[in-house]
């Protein structure tokens, strides 16, 4: 069974928070999702990036963060 939509979409504003190697963003109705990836090398890089090397202090937030609040018993 085939189905053909023809949608209207009108988008005023929109906001990604993330956006990661396997994000998929689908806008409208899609009979089938297929991966795509494409690496390009924009900046004309001609020999691999330097090793990453340590911070030598630890990370120390900003902000201090509250422990993790314990579960919550699920009623059913």
């Amino acid at each position: 069974m085939n189905f053909y939509i023809n949608q209207t979409i009108q988008i005023n504003n929109l906001r990604v928070d993330s956006v990661s190697n396997s994000s998929v963003l689908q806008i409208g109705s899609a009979g089938m999702i297929r991966s795509m990836s494409n690496l390009y090398n924009t900046g004309g890089f001609t020999e691999p990036a330097p090793e990453a090397v340590e911070p030598l202090d630890p990370v120390i937030p900003l902000v201090p963060l509250a422990p993790p609040a314990p579960p919550t018993p699920t009623l059913i």
